[in-house]
């Protein structure tokens, strides 16, 4: 748990610099900052897509993993608690929702590949080296994020420890069916819904996408069925 440790840390760090940032950012640059930012989202999120081999595994991930996710209305419970952190602790004349900040940051950093792919080699050979790269990177990400987006990108440190803790301390179980195209399948699935959530950021769309996450762990169950059914045919 090292790693998640470290990580957890480094969104709490750099969230609270960004804060003390906003101050300086005049109001009028605060859409131009969030516009770009999303860009560089959907950057990473078309480039992890290519990690995927199978299309077909990734649309039947994409279909069980929203009606898993849309049947728990995960995105419901997600609004939920960021609306009581945003009755709490919102500030008159904020621009930004603290519901905002924290599930566009929340599902940012904990959706993307080397958050799947370095929870996974912590939990089962102790390696937290990607962990830690990624902890670098969301440190200087939850700078800018928290300069444009306010306080609920603090609290999505929480939701960061929680999600990766999960992964690492479940690894263990899941190991048997953790070849390497499961997790190319499952990278690919992530980024998908990264490129989902910069859509979002753009106003493009309004997509539940925290209702899809259940995806980036089907394809655990679904390629070895493909490879079973694969098989018998």
């Amino acid at each position: 748990m090292l790693g998640v440790i470290v990580n957890t840390a480094t969104v709490l760090i750099g969230s609270s610099v960004g804060l003390a940032a906003k101050k300086a950012i005049p109001k009028e640059w605060a859409d131009f900052i969030l516009k770009g930012i999303a860009l560089c989202v959907m950057y990473i999120g078309i480039t992890g897509s290519l990690e995927g081999e199978n299309t077909l595994i990734m649309i039947l991930a994409m279909a069980t993993g929203a009606v898993i996710g849309t049947a728990l209305d995960l995105d419901r419970h997600l609004n939920n608690f960021a609306e009581r952190l945003e009755n709490r602790f919102k500030k008159e004349g904020e621009k930004t929702t603290i519901a905002e900040g924290f599930i566009s940051a929340s599902l940012l950093f904990c959706v993307g590949a080397m958050t799947i792919v370095g929870s996974l080699q912590a939990g089962l050979t102790g390696d937290n080296q990607m962990l830690f790269t990624k902890a670098t990177l969301d440190g200087i990400s939850s700078i800018v994020f928290a300069a444009s987006l306010g306080i609920g990108v603090v609290f999505s440190a929480a939701f960061v420890f929680i999600f990766q803790g999960a992964i690492v301390l479940l690894a263990q179980l899941v190991e048997p069916f953790l070849e390497t195209a499961v997790i190319s399948e499952m990278t690919c699935v992530g980024s998908l819904l990264i490129m989902g959530l910069s859509l979002n950021m753009l106003g493009v769309t309004r997509l539940k996408v925290m209702n899809y996450t259940p995806a980036i762990f089907m394809p655990i169950l679904i390629c070895p069925l493909a490879d079973w059914i694969g098989g018998i045919m």
